[in-house]
Protein backbone atom coordinates (compact mmCIF):
# COMPACT_ATOMS: atom_id res chain seq x y z
CA UNK A 1 0.00 0.00 0.00
CA UNK A 2 1.32 3.53 -0.98
CA UNK A 3 2.27 5.95 1.61
CA UNK A 4 1.53 9.54 1.44
CA UNK A 5 3.46 12.82 2.92
CA UNK A 6 0.97 15.32 4.29
CA UNK A 7 1.09 18.93 5.31
CA UNK A 8 -1.92 20.30 7.56
CA UNK A 9 -2.63 23.13 9.11
CA UNK A 10 -4.99 22.86 12.93
CA UNK A 11 -7.87 25.84 13.73
CA UNK A 12 -4.50 27.68 15.38
CA UNK A 13 -2.87 28.06 12.20
CA UNK A 14 -0.14 25.55 13.33
CA UNK A 15 1.46 23.66 10.78
CA UNK A 16 1.25 19.68 11.11
CA UNK A 17 3.63 17.15 9.02
CA UNK A 18 2.80 13.37 8.74
CA UNK A 19 2.72 10.57 6.68
CA UNK A 20 0.01 8.08 5.92
CA UNK A 21 -0.22 4.57 4.52
CA UNK A 22 -3.72 4.56 2.83
CA UNK A 23 -4.64 3.11 -0.81
CA UNK A 24 -5.26 6.33 -2.84
CA UNK A 25 -4.68 10.74 -2.46
CA UNK A 26 -7.99 10.71 -1.85
CA UNK A 27 -8.45 8.33 1.07
CA UNK A 28 -5.13 10.61 2.61
CA UNK A 29 -7.09 14.10 2.23
CA UNK A 30 -9.89 12.06 3.99
CA UNK A 31 -8.08 10.91 6.78
CA UNK A 32 -6.13 14.11 7.30
CA UNK A 33 -9.77 15.89 7.33
CA UNK A 34 -10.80 13.41 10.27
CA UNK A 35 -8.07 14.11 12.22
CA UNK A 36 -9.69 18.16 12.59
CA UNK A 37 -6.86 19.43 10.12
CA UNK A 38 -6.44 21.21 6.85
CA UNK A 39 -4.06 19.67 4.56
CA UNK A 40 -1.69 22.03 2.39
CA UNK A 41 0.10 19.50 0.36
CA UNK A 42 -0.38 15.54 0.16
CA UNK A 43 2.35 13.60 -1.95
CA UNK A 44 3.02 10.09 -2.51
CA UNK A 45 6.25 9.13 -1.55
CA UNK A 46 9.00 7.95 -3.27
CA UNK A 47 9.03 4.21 -4.25
CA UNK A 48 11.62 3.71 -7.08
CA UNK A 49 14.20 2.92 -4.19
CA UNK A 50 12.09 0.17 -2.99
CA UNK A 51 12.97 -3.37 -4.68
CA UNK A 52 10.67 -4.35 -7.08
CA UNK A 53 8.26 -7.60 -7.45
CA UNK A 54 9.24 -10.04 -10.33
CA UNK A 55 7.68 -9.38 -13.21
CA UNK A 56 9.50 -11.74 -15.75
CA UNK A 57 10.35 -9.32 -18.98
CA UNK A 58 7.41 -6.98 -18.18
CA UNK A 59 9.49 -6.06 -15.46
CA UNK A 60 12.77 -4.04 -17.03
CA UNK A 61 10.39 -2.38 -19.06
CA UNK A 62 8.48 -0.81 -16.58
CA UNK A 63 10.86 -0.47 -14.19
CA UNK A 64 12.65 2.06 -17.86
CA UNK A 65 9.24 3.86 -17.98
CA UNK A 66 9.55 4.68 -14.19
CA UNK A 67 12.98 5.71 -14.97
CA UNK A 68 12.11 7.57 -18.21
CA UNK A 69 9.44 9.52 -16.13
CA UNK A 70 11.49 10.43 -13.24
CA UNK A 71 13.88 12.07 -15.49
CA UNK A 72 11.26 13.66 -17.47
CA UNK A 73 9.88 15.42 -14.00
CA UNK A 74 13.34 16.71 -13.56
CA UNK A 75 13.91 19.00 -16.56
CA UNK A 76 14.39 22.74 -15.58
CA UNK A 77 11.24 24.63 -17.33
CA UNK A 78 8.48 21.85 -16.81
CA UNK A 79 7.64 22.19 -13.42
CA UNK A 80 8.83 26.07 -12.50
CA UNK A 81 7.47 29.04 -11.55
CA UNK A 82 5.01 31.07 -13.43
CA UNK A 83 4.90 34.77 -13.72
CA UNK A 84 2.57 36.66 -11.49
CA UNK A 85 0.90 38.90 -14.65
CA UNK A 86 0.41 35.97 -16.16
CA UNK A 87 -1.38 34.07 -12.80
CA UNK A 88 -3.37 37.42 -12.13
CA UNK A 89 -4.73 36.84 -15.74
CA UNK A 90 -5.54 33.63 -15.39
CA UNK A 91 -7.39 33.97 -11.88
CA UNK A 92 -9.36 37.10 -13.69
CA UNK A 93 -10.88 35.05 -16.84
CA UNK A 94 -11.57 31.71 -14.18
CA UNK A 95 -13.49 34.19 -12.07
CA UNK A 96 -15.25 35.83 -15.05
CA UNK A 97 -16.00 32.11 -16.08
CA UNK A 98 -17.20 30.88 -12.70
CA UNK A 99 -19.00 34.31 -12.28
CA UNK A 100 -21.06 33.90 -15.56
CA UNK A 101 -22.41 30.57 -14.42
CA UNK A 102 -19.36 28.14 -16.38
CA UNK A 103 -18.78 24.91 -14.31
CA UNK A 104 -14.93 24.99 -12.60
CA UNK A 105 -14.12 21.94 -14.36
CA UNK A 106 -15.60 23.30 -17.81
CA UNK A 107 -13.67 26.51 -17.09
CA UNK A 108 -10.54 25.05 -16.24
CA UNK A 109 -10.56 22.99 -19.81
CA UNK A 110 -11.61 26.21 -21.68
CA UNK A 111 -8.20 27.90 -20.50
CA UNK A 112 -6.20 25.07 -20.88
CA UNK A 113 -6.35 25.26 -24.26
CA UNK A 114 -6.05 28.54 -24.78
CA UNK A 115 -2.78 29.43 -22.23
CA UNK A 116 0.12 29.73 -24.11
CA UNK A 117 2.49 29.22 -21.05
CA UNK A 118 3.37 25.48 -21.29
CA UNK A 119 3.89 25.40 -16.86
CA UNK A 120 0.69 26.95 -16.31
CA UNK A 121 -1.02 24.69 -19.14
CA UNK A 122 0.27 21.54 -17.96
CA UNK A 123 -0.71 22.66 -14.49
CA UNK A 124 -4.57 23.64 -15.17
CA UNK A 125 -4.86 19.56 -17.18
CA UNK A 126 -3.59 18.46 -13.77
CA UNK A 127 -6.56 20.27 -11.83
CA UNK A 128 -9.08 19.06 -14.52
CA UNK A 129 -8.19 15.66 -13.68
CA UNK A 130 -7.56 16.24 -9.93
CA UNK A 131 -11.44 17.58 -9.64
CA UNK A 132 -12.45 14.79 -12.27
CA UNK A 133 -10.76 12.17 -9.83
CA UNK A 134 -13.30 13.52 -6.46
CA UNK A 135 -10.57 16.09 -5.34
CA UNK A 136 -12.06 19.94 -4.54
CA UNK A 137 -10.25 22.81 -6.01
CA UNK A 138 -8.01 23.95 -3.59
CA UNK A 139 -6.75 20.54 -2.82
CA UNK A 140 -5.60 20.49 -6.41
CA UNK A 141 -3.91 23.74 -6.26
CA UNK A 142 -2.46 22.58 -2.43
CA UNK A 143 -0.02 20.06 -5.37
CA UNK A 144 1.35 23.08 -6.99
CA UNK A 145 2.61 25.30 -4.04
CA UNK A 146 5.80 26.65 -6.44
CA UNK A 147 2.66 28.32 -8.39
CA UNK A 148 -0.13 28.85 -5.97
CA UNK A 149 1.30 30.31 -2.71
CA UNK A 150 -0.92 29.29 0.34
CA UNK A 151 -2.91 32.70 0.12
CA UNK A 152 -4.40 31.44 -2.91
CA UNK A 153 -4.87 27.76 -1.59
CA UNK A 154 -6.82 28.42 1.50
CA UNK A 155 -8.75 31.65 0.16
CA UNK A 156 -10.42 29.24 -2.49
CA UNK A 157 -10.57 26.92 0.50
CA UNK A 158 -12.84 29.45 1.89
CA UNK A 159 -14.83 30.52 -1.05
CA UNK A 160 -15.40 26.29 -1.60
CA UNK A 161 -16.42 26.07 2.19
CA UNK A 162 -18.89 29.42 1.95
CA UNK A 163 -20.49 28.26 -1.25
CA UNK A 164 -18.44 31.59 -2.68
CA UNK A 165 -15.89 30.39 -5.02
CA UNK A 166 -16.49 33.13 -7.82
CA UNK A 167 -16.68 36.20 -5.10
CA UNK A 168 -13.52 34.88 -3.58
CA UNK A 169 -11.64 34.25 -7.41
CA UNK A 170 -12.95 37.93 -7.86
CA UNK A 171 -11.25 38.90 -5.16
CA UNK A 172 -8.32 37.40 -5.77
CA UNK A 173 -8.28 38.70 -9.40
CA UNK A 174 -8.34 42.03 -8.17
CA UNK A 175 -5.91 41.63 -5.19
CA UNK A 176 -3.26 39.94 -7.77
CA UNK A 177 -3.69 42.75 -10.16
CA UNK A 178 -3.95 45.80 -7.19
CA UNK A 179 0.05 44.37 -5.96
CA UNK A 180 0.68 43.77 -9.60
CA UNK A 181 0.11 47.57 -10.44
CA UNK A 182 2.19 48.44 -7.40
CA UNK A 183 5.05 46.01 -8.36
CA UNK A 184 5.21 48.22 -11.86
CA UNK A 185 4.80 51.35 -10.29
CA UNK A 186 7.87 50.81 -7.91
CA UNK A 187 9.98 48.69 -11.14
CA UNK A 188 8.83 51.69 -13.65
CA UNK A 189 10.08 54.53 -10.53
CA UNK A 190 13.74 52.29 -10.50
CA UNK A 191 14.29 52.23 -14.56
CA UNK A 192 15.85 55.93 -14.98
CA UNK A 193 18.18 55.81 -11.39
CA UNK A 194 19.23 52.38 -13.07
CA UNK A 195 19.65 53.94 -16.64
CA UNK A 196 21.45 56.47 -15.61
CA UNK A 197 23.80 54.42 -13.23
CA UNK A 198 24.43 52.27 -16.45
CA UNK A 199 25.34 55.28 -18.36
CA UNK A 200 27.73 56.72 -16.09
CA UNK A 201 29.47 53.60 -15.60
CA UNK A 202 29.88 53.56 -19.44
CA UNK A 203 31.05 56.75 -19.71
CA UNK A 204 33.53 55.97 -16.37
CA UNK A 205 35.00 53.48 -18.40
CA UNK A 206 35.71 54.55 -21.40
CA UNK A 207 37.69 58.08 -19.85
CA UNK A 208 39.64 55.61 -17.73
CA UNK A 209 40.12 53.31 -20.01
CA UNK A 210 41.03 55.57 -23.20
CA UNK A 211 41.04 59.43 -22.72
CA UNK A 212 43.11 59.85 -19.63
CA UNK A 213 45.73 57.51 -20.23
CA UNK A 214 45.93 59.87 -23.74
CA UNK A 215 46.25 62.86 -21.19
CA UNK A 216 48.89 60.69 -19.68
CA UNK A 217 51.23 59.92 -22.65
CA UNK A 218 50.99 64.15 -23.45
CA UNK A 219 51.97 65.09 -19.74
CA UNK A 220 54.60 62.56 -19.93
CA UNK A 221 56.69 64.97 -22.66
CA UNK A 222 55.52 68.32 -21.02
CA UNK A 223 55.94 67.93 -17.77
CA UNK A 224 59.71 68.28 -17.42
CA UNK A 225 60.46 67.12 -14.85
CA UNK A 226 57.62 68.67 -12.45
CA UNK A 227 55.51 66.69 -10.42
CA UNK A 228 51.80 66.99 -11.19
CA UNK A 229 48.85 68.03 -8.93
CA UNK A 230 47.73 65.64 -6.51
CA UNK A 231 43.71 65.40 -8.28
CA UNK A 232 45.64 64.72 -11.52
CA UNK A 233 47.97 61.73 -10.12
CA UNK A 234 44.84 60.32 -8.16
CA UNK A 235 42.49 60.51 -11.59
CA UNK A 236 45.39 58.23 -13.46
CA UNK A 237 46.11 56.06 -10.46
CA UNK A 238 42.16 55.03 -10.80
CA UNK A 239 42.67 54.98 -14.61
CA UNK A 240 45.86 52.34 -14.24
CA UNK A 241 43.99 50.51 -11.94
CA UNK A 242 41.49 49.84 -13.94
CA UNK A 243 43.11 49.31 -16.99
CA UNK A 244 45.90 46.93 -15.67
CA UNK A 245 43.77 45.40 -12.56
CA UNK A 246 40.11 45.41 -14.46
CA UNK A 247 39.97 41.33 -13.71
CA UNK A 248 41.54 41.65 -10.12
CA UNK A 249 38.80 44.83 -9.96
CA UNK A 250 35.78 42.54 -11.15
CA UNK A 251 36.86 40.11 -8.75
CA UNK A 252 36.67 41.76 -5.78
CA UNK A 253 33.42 43.21 -6.58
CA UNK A 254 31.85 39.64 -7.74
CA UNK A 255 33.42 38.41 -4.12
CA UNK A 256 31.87 41.98 -2.34
CA UNK A 257 28.24 41.00 -4.10
CA UNK A 258 28.70 37.14 -3.12
CA UNK A 259 29.60 37.76 0.90
CA UNK A 260 26.85 40.32 0.99
CA UNK A 261 24.41 37.91 -0.66
CA UNK A 262 25.34 35.03 1.58
CA UNK A 263 25.12 37.58 4.32
CA UNK A 264 21.87 38.47 3.24
CA UNK A 265 20.65 34.72 3.39
CA UNK A 266 21.08 34.74 7.32
CA UNK A 267 18.47 35.09 9.74
CA UNK A 268 20.73 37.92 11.50
CA UNK A 269 21.25 39.52 8.13
CA UNK A 270 18.12 39.62 6.41
CA UNK A 271 16.82 41.19 9.24
CA UNK A 272 19.33 43.86 9.08
CA UNK A 273 19.09 44.14 5.78
CA UNK A 274 14.96 44.81 5.61
CA UNK A 275 15.66 46.58 8.78
CA UNK A 276 18.09 49.12 6.69
CA UNK A 277 15.48 49.15 3.59
CA UNK A 278 12.72 50.70 5.75
CA UNK A 279 15.09 52.96 7.07
CA UNK A 280 17.35 54.12 4.47
CA UNK A 281 16.14 57.85 3.40
CA UNK A 282 13.92 58.64 0.28
CA UNK A 283 13.67 55.07 -0.60
CA UNK A 284 12.69 53.59 3.19
CA UNK A 285 9.22 55.41 2.83
CA UNK A 286 8.42 53.65 -0.30
CA UNK A 287 8.67 50.17 0.79
CA UNK A 288 7.66 51.11 3.73
CA UNK A 289 3.87 52.04 2.45
CA UNK A 290 4.34 49.34 0.23
CA UNK A 291 4.98 47.07 3.18
CA UNK A 292 1.64 48.06 5.00
CA UNK A 293 0.00 48.18 1.62
CA UNK A 294 0.73 44.57 1.58
CA UNK A 295 0.07 43.14 4.93
CA UNK A 296 -3.89 44.77 4.97
CA UNK A 297 -4.71 44.36 1.28
CA UNK A 298 -3.83 40.62 2.33
CA UNK A 299 -5.27 40.25 5.83
CA UNK A 300 -8.54 41.97 4.72
CA UNK A 301 -9.06 40.04 1.42
CA UNK A 302 -8.03 36.44 3.46
CA UNK A 303 -10.80 37.71 6.26
CA UNK A 304 -13.32 38.81 3.97
CA UNK A 305 -13.64 35.68 2.27
CA UNK A 306 -13.32 33.57 5.40
CA UNK A 307 -10.27 32.60 6.19
CA UNK A 308 -9.72 32.79 10.25
CA UNK A 309 -8.42 35.15 11.76
CA UNK A 310 -5.76 32.80 13.31
CA UNK A 311 -4.69 30.99 9.79
CA UNK A 312 -4.88 34.48 8.22
CA UNK A 313 -2.37 35.53 9.92
CA UNK A 314 -0.37 32.95 9.34
CA UNK A 315 -0.24 33.03 5.59
CA UNK A 316 0.36 37.17 5.79
CA UNK A 317 3.07 36.29 7.80
CA UNK A 318 4.81 34.27 5.35
CA UNK A 319 3.92 36.59 2.21
CA UNK A 320 4.68 39.80 4.17
CA UNK A 321 8.26 39.87 2.11
CA UNK A 322 9.88 41.66 5.30
CA UNK A 323 11.41 39.88 8.27
CA UNK A 324 10.63 43.17 10.34
CA UNK A 325 7.06 43.37 9.31
CA UNK A 326 6.56 39.71 9.50
CA UNK A 327 8.46 39.62 13.24
CA UNK A 328 5.26 42.46 13.76
CA UNK A 329 2.30 40.13 12.23
CA UNK A 330 3.90 37.25 14.33
CA UNK A 331 3.48 39.69 17.68
CA UNK A 332 -0.47 39.77 16.24
CA UNK A 333 -0.77 36.27 15.59
CA UNK A 334 0.37 35.32 19.23
CA UNK A 335 -2.07 38.21 20.71
CA UNK A 336 -4.91 37.09 18.88
CA UNK A 337 -4.39 33.35 20.29
CA UNK A 338 -4.32 34.34 23.66
CA UNK A 339 -8.06 36.68 23.30
CA UNK A 340 -6.32 39.99 23.13
CA UNK A 341 -6.10 42.90 21.04
CA UNK A 342 -4.69 43.48 17.12
CA UNK A 343 -3.10 46.85 17.73
CA UNK A 344 -1.33 46.34 20.97
CA UNK A 345 1.26 44.52 19.36
CA UNK A 346 0.89 46.74 16.21
CA UNK A 347 1.83 49.67 18.03
CA UNK A 348 4.45 48.36 19.89
CA UNK A 349 6.46 46.78 16.62
CA UNK A 350 6.91 50.77 15.30
CA UNK A 351 6.60 49.66 12.04
CA UNK A 352 2.90 50.99 11.53
CA UNK A 353 2.32 54.66 11.76
CA UNK A 354 -0.51 55.82 14.12
CA UNK A 355 -3.22 56.17 11.82
CA UNK A 356 -3.05 52.64 10.61
CA UNK A 357 -3.25 51.74 14.50
CA UNK A 358 -6.33 53.80 14.74
CA UNK A 359 -8.45 52.47 12.04
CA UNK A 360 -7.86 49.23 13.19
CA UNK A 361 -9.00 50.09 16.40
CA UNK A 362 -11.80 51.23 14.90
CA UNK A 363 -12.29 48.17 12.86
CA UNK A 364 -11.67 46.00 15.76
CA UNK A 365 -14.37 47.54 17.74
CA UNK A 366 -17.21 47.87 15.54
CA UNK A 367 -16.68 44.51 13.74
CA UNK A 368 -15.91 45.65 10.52
CA UNK A 369 -12.13 44.56 10.22
CA UNK A 370 -11.65 43.35 6.70
CA UNK A 371 -13.39 46.58 5.48
CA UNK A 372 -11.06 49.18 7.50
CA UNK A 373 -8.11 47.07 6.38
CA UNK A 374 -8.79 47.86 2.73
CA UNK A 375 -9.33 50.86 2.78
CA UNK A 376 -6.40 51.62 4.19
CA UNK A 377 -5.02 49.54 1.63
CA UNK A 378 -6.22 51.49 -0.73
CA UNK A 379 -5.20 54.58 0.89
CA UNK A 380 -1.83 53.33 0.92
CA UNK A 381 -1.92 52.31 -2.50
CA UNK A 382 -2.32 56.15 -3.16
CA UNK A 383 0.45 56.75 -1.17
CA UNK A 384 2.71 54.81 -2.60
CA UNK A 385 1.63 56.39 -6.50
CA UNK A 386 2.47 59.73 -5.22
CA UNK A 387 5.81 58.64 -2.95
CA UNK A 388 7.25 56.88 -6.46
CA UNK A 389 6.22 59.91 -8.28
CA UNK A 390 8.31 62.31 -5.54
CA UNK A 391 11.33 59.72 -5.22
CA UNK A 392 11.56 59.67 -9.30
CA UNK A 393 11.31 63.88 -9.39
CA UNK A 394 14.12 63.60 -6.70
CA UNK A 395 16.08 61.29 -8.18
CA UNK A 396 16.59 62.51 -11.37
CA UNK A 397 18.43 65.62 -10.45
CA UNK A 398 20.17 64.40 -7.82
CA UNK A 399 21.19 61.46 -10.62
CA UNK A 400 22.77 64.07 -13.15
CA UNK A 401 24.16 66.62 -10.75
CA UNK A 402 26.14 63.45 -9.50
CA UNK A 403 26.83 62.34 -12.73
CA UNK A 404 27.68 65.91 -13.80
CA UNK A 405 29.87 66.16 -11.09
CA UNK A 406 31.90 62.80 -11.33
CA UNK A 407 32.70 63.88 -15.45
CA UNK A 408 33.78 67.77 -14.25
CA UNK A 409 36.06 66.41 -11.63
CA UNK A 410 37.69 64.26 -14.90
CA UNK A 411 38.03 66.86 -16.59
CA UNK A 412 39.48 68.97 -13.94
CA UNK A 413 41.79 66.67 -12.91
CA UNK A 414 43.11 66.66 -16.98
CA UNK A 415 43.56 70.28 -17.42
CA UNK A 416 45.19 71.33 -14.23
CA UNK A 417 48.62 70.27 -15.70
CA UNK A 418 47.75 72.44 -18.72
CA UNK A 419 46.58 75.45 -16.62
CA UNK A 420 49.95 74.85 -14.51
CA UNK A 421 52.12 74.53 -17.58
CA UNK A 422 50.22 77.86 -18.88
CA UNK A 423 51.24 79.93 -15.93
CA UNK A 424 54.91 78.47 -15.58
CA UNK A 425 55.03 79.77 -19.47
CA UNK A 426 53.68 83.16 -18.38
CA UNK A 427 55.62 83.36 -15.73
CA UNK A 428 59.24 82.41 -17.65
CA UNK A 429 57.88 85.27 -20.59
CA UNK A 430 57.45 88.21 -17.92
CA UNK A 431 60.51 87.40 -16.23
CA UNK A 432 62.28 87.68 -19.58
CA UNK A 433 60.53 90.61 -20.80
CA UNK A 434 61.36 92.58 -17.17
Amino acid sequence: MPKYNYVAMDAHGKETKGTLEVSSQNEAIGRVKEMGLFPTKIVELDRSKEKPQKQGKAGPKAKKKRGAANIQIKIPGLSGRVKSKVLATFTRQLATLVDAGLPLLRGLRVLEKQERNVTLKDILGDLALSIEGGSTFSEGLAQHPKVFNRLFVNMVKAGELGGVLEVVLTRLSEFMEKAQKIKGKVVAAMFYPCAVITVAIGILFLLMEFIVPKFEEVFQGLAEGAQLPAWTRFVMGVSNAVRLHLLSSLGVIVTVVILFMLFKSTKFGRRVWDKFKLKVPVVGPVISKVAISRFTRTLGTLVSSGVPILQALTIVKETSGNVIVGNAVGSVHESVKEGETITAPLEASGVFPPMVISMVDVGEQTGALPEMLLKIADNYDEEVDNAVTAMTSLLEPIMIVCLAVIVGSIVIAMFLPLIDLMNRVGSSNNGKGG
